[in-house]
């Protein structure tokens, strides 16, 4: 897409060099006629007729488009203040040959006017001042003999004027006196271009006997220092380049440490919102194995927990919301959270599911959403369990003497946020002296197996963990040799968020 072409703009004779003779109020538009630019040139540094040098005051007339902004070739937008024109800026061409296209701006004003998206580089000169401070910006005093004005108030070099009202001003407001080593605003100028082109290299231009303030320029934020009285177009054109690469690297590094700095945060708050089980004083024995399907997550849609009341009961459950984003990962923290108070405060089957499904439809984020549920409260002696099941997979049992199997699954109910007004019955199972029950998301038995669509499923799940038992499997092996293996018979990550947890009751307690 072409670049904007900045409109033309008046300006006066007293900043633009001598005074034309068609009166005080002569601008740009009274000199001669400009010149066709040549092809390639940048309309807005076509040369000044009158001096043969590029002008910020000649801008590109209507009619004339701008270079394109797809041409491949850098652009360099100079900021500096001299009418003089002592900043001689060379023919350059980038690493490609090509030219390098230039424009000139005269005051921050300007500056704003052409800093354009085709704009890869600024140089600034650091004697630039901004409006209202340093070098005043009023017209040239009147000459002490006849003749017109010949002389400007602003810029390096600018003549302050001769007779009575020259030279009596104060030396501040003149620029006659430099700011003090270390005032805050010695490099302002800077500081207010790198606020309006913060995307933008910037090169800044000073003398060869400040170099402590070309240093103090990058370590603001310039990407390198140049002399002026050292300027040539091969230092120049090497100096562009190695700005705009060394910003778009500065760039790539504040994002690369952006995104670690993100994701170091989002750790740190998906490890605080995972289950620390209140098991303080319970024999059962408890382990848990959490992977979310998410890449590079540490919390899915699957959430677990597991509390003892004062009353000895331990209540565990373990649930699954329909999905494994980052919305799905919340909606589940907020289920736990809840779940845990509602325990606490003493609900339990179905009045507790009933008003986990209110928290769900107030909770989630679209009303197709729904979660899985199974709780299961084991008794203070731990031979007995009340088990209550919302749409969820039933837990898995092994006893001594007994070939693990899956526990009753007829009576359960519905998934939490399908039915308006379901309930969920709570069934009694009796489990012995001594047992394992674990439970499990979907995740563990939905993995497929070999070639094909086939699903591990149920039946499969419990095959393999009758295998790793007789291999002598149990607690947190168990769970790890378990998941690890439904996970090779996938052939890989499992796309689902897998949670297994594991509560167990040893001979003599």
């Amino acid at each position: 897409m072409p670049a904007p072409v900045p409109r033309p703009r008046a300006v006066p004779a007293v900043e633009s060099g001598p005074a034309m003779d068609s009166g005080p109020a002569a601008t740009t538009t009274d000199r001669a006629p400009m010149r066709a630019p040549v092809t390639g040139e940048d309309p807005v540094t076509a040369p000044d007729p009158a001096t043969g040098r590029p002008s910020a005051a000649v801008a590109a007339a209507p009619g004339v488009p701008a270079p394109a902004a797809s041409g491949g070739g850098l652009s360099l937008l100079v900021i500096e203040d001299d009418p003089a024109g002592s900043l001689g800026i060379p023919e350059l061409l980038d690493a490609a040959g090509k030219p390098i296209r230039i424009r000139t701006a005269r005051n921050l004003t300007e500056a704003e006017r052409l800093l354009t998206d085709d704009v890869h580089c600024i140089l600034l000169d650091l004697a630039l001042a901004l409006p209202g401070a340093g070098r005043p910006r009023g017209p040239a005093p009147a000459p002490t003999t006849g003749g017109p004005t010949t002389g400007t108030a602003t810029g390096p070099g600018a003549p302050t004027g001769t007779g009575t009202g020259a030279g009596t001003g104060d030396t501040a407001t003149n620029g006659g006196t430099a700011p003090k080593p270390g005032a805050p605003d010695e490099l302002a100028t800077l500081k207010h271009v790198l606020r309006l082109a913060p995307r933008h290299a910037v090169l800044a231009l000073t003398t060869s006997g400040d170099a402590e303030r070309g240093a103090e320029a990058v370590r603001v934020g310039a990407q390198d220092y140049l002399f002026r009285d050292e300027l040539d177009a091969r230092l120049l054109s090497r100096a562009i380049r190695y700005a705009v690469e060394r910003k778009r690297a500065d760039a790539a590094q504040r994002k690369l440490t952006e995104s670690r700095l993100r994701a170091q945060e989002n750790a740190r708050l998906e490890r605080g919102l995972l289950p620390k089980p209140l098991l303080d004083g319970s024999r059962l024995s408890f382990a848990a194995s959490y992977r979310p399907g998410r890449s590079r997550a540490l919390l899915g849609g699957d959430f677990y927990d597991a509390v003892r009341t004062p009353d000895g009961t331990v209540h565990a459950m373990i649930g699954d919301v329909c999905g494994h984003g980052p919305d799905e990962a919340a909606l589940g923290v907020e289920l736990r959270i809840a779940w845990r108070a509602l325990t606490l405060a003493g609900l339990c089957g179905d009045e507790l599911l009933s008003t986990l499904q209110q928290v769900l439809e107030h909770e989630r984020a679209d009303e197709e959403i729904f979660a899985t549920l199974c709780t299961v409260d084991i008794a203070p002696d731990g031979r007995r369990a009340g088990l209550s099941l919302a749409g969820h997979p039933s837990p898995l049992v092994v006893r001594p003497g007994r070939l693990a199997e899956l526990l009753p699954y007829e009576s359960g109910g519905p998934a939490l946020g399908l039915l308006p007004r379901a309930r969920w019955p709570r069934r009694q199972v009796d489990l012995g002296g001594t047992w394992s029950l674990m439970l499990y998301t979907d995740g563990l038995i939905e993995g497929r197996i070999g070639v094909g669509n086939q699903r591990l499923g149920q039946d499969g799940m419990v095959e393999l963990v009758r295998r790793q038992l007789a291999a002598g499997m149990r607690g947190e092996e168990l769970l790890e040799r378990t998941v690890t293996e439904v996970r090779d018979l996938n052939g890989g990550d499992l796309t689902d968020d897998v949670a297994v947890v594991l509560l167990g009751r040893e001979p003599g307690h």
